[in-house]
């Protein structure tokens, strides 16, 4: 079983980011804290959490933001109701938030791994992804964590941003490199919906560039690889030992709790998500003593599909046992065309097939 905090709450709403995060505005931090507690108060105490929590995952949003005094709330609540005394603790942090007294309390309350959403470290491109901190910052934010004893390090890094260079992309690159972290992500900027990035896509001023997508994909892949992190899933480069538990937890189809609004939670074959209103969450919890909106059921084929979409990502590959008959042929393709190998029945893209993970899982449904 692994859990998932949702805290949704931002200074500043970057323009290409949907999940589900706001300003504080006038909400009452507190109230909303004691919320989620009561929310994972009662899942404790049902039989959801029948299994040894593995990991627990704060996301946003920015829980770094937070305060002191209520990041010692929220962590010390957590740990009165849930048993994560072995569990690893992994916290996405802004490098806008945080100096080293509260890096410190970070590791002082437990967490294990700071995930850094730096994205690119170019003042321009910041500039365009609507970052609050500069390049130096996010440098330092890595030396801070560091100093403060921080087990383990990521750093999200985007390409293919409007106005980003290849010259830009492998100066983030290589810093990121030289910061010496962990665990590097590299993910291909995406146009989501309710994003002023996909206004801007569908007015005509940004463009996707299939090109562009290959090319500093290549390069992450080449710089990364060269300097001794292991590409494990389309987007995650690790130091060996250092791969995501919890991002590894999803993929294999383990079942997992989402806390805070518009979290999801898949349990025993049931998926539900919770109502991506922080308000209006709050007075579920506190009156129906949930919040659950969405539910429906994964079955064997539902969850057959799933396992192929995220699986075939990975360097460990997809099992045969997820294959159909009829898919016989197009992976016989896939082999000769070297898009792929098949070792210890277990599927897995290489080369170019590497970059075609989307189509060839389409097929393979």
């Amino acid at each position: 079983m692994i859990i998932y905090v949702h805290i949704p709450f931002c200074h500043r709403i970057c323009p290409y980011c949907s999940f589900y995060k706001h300003t504080p505005g006038d909400t009452d931090i507190r109230a909303f804290l004691q919320t989620v507690l009561t929310e994972a108060k009662t899942a404790a105490r049902s039989s959801a959490l029948t299994e040894d929590i593995s990991t627990l995952y704060l996301g946003g949003g920015t829980p770094s933001m937070l305060s002191p005094s209520h990041l010692r709330e929220l962590f010390n609540g957590l740990h009165d109701v849930l048993p994560l005394a072995k569990t690893h603790i992994t916290m996405e942090a802004n490098p806008a938030t945080f100096g080293h007294q509260k890096a410190t309390l970070f590791k002082e309350l437990g967490v294990n791994r700071a995930s850094l959403g730096i994205q690119s470290f170019n003042s321009h491109v910041l500039k365009t992804l609507g970052r609050e901190h500069s390049a130096e910052q996010a440098a330092e934010s890595v030396h801070t964590l560091r100093n403060a004893g921080m087990d383990e390090i990521n750093i999200d890094l985007m390409f293919s941003i409007p106005g980003q260079s290849e010259q830009d992309w492998q100066h983030s690159l290589n810093t990121a490199v030289s910061l010496k972290p962990d665990h590097i992500s590299a993910y291909n900027l995406t146009y989501e919906e309710d994003t002023e990035f996909i206004k801007r896509l569908t007015n005509g001023d940004y463009q996707e560039n299939e090109d562009t997508n290959a090319q500093q994909f290549q390069q992450a892949h080449h710089t990364l690889s060269h300097a001794g992190f292991h590409h494990y899933e389309t987007s995650n480069y690790a130091q060996p030992g250092m791969e995501s538990r919890h991002n590894q937890s999803y993929w294999l189809g383990h079942d997992y709790l989402g806390l805070g609004p518009s979290a999801v939670s898949t349990i025993n074959g049931t998926r539900w998500k919770n109502l991506p209103d922080t308000a209006g969450y709050i007075q579920a919890i506190n009156s129906l003593g949930h919040a659950k909106r969405e539910a429906e059921t994964i079955d064997a084929e539902a969850f057959r599909i799933e396992r192929i979409a995220l699986l075939l990502r990975t360097t460990s590959g997809l099992p045969k046992t997820y294959f159909k008959d009829s898919s016989q042929k197009f992976i016989e393709n896939l082999l000769a065309e070297g898009l792929a190998k098949i070792e210890n029945g277990r599927l897995t893209l290489i080369n170019q097939g590497i970059m075609l993970v989307d189509s060839i899982a389409e097929q393979l449904v």
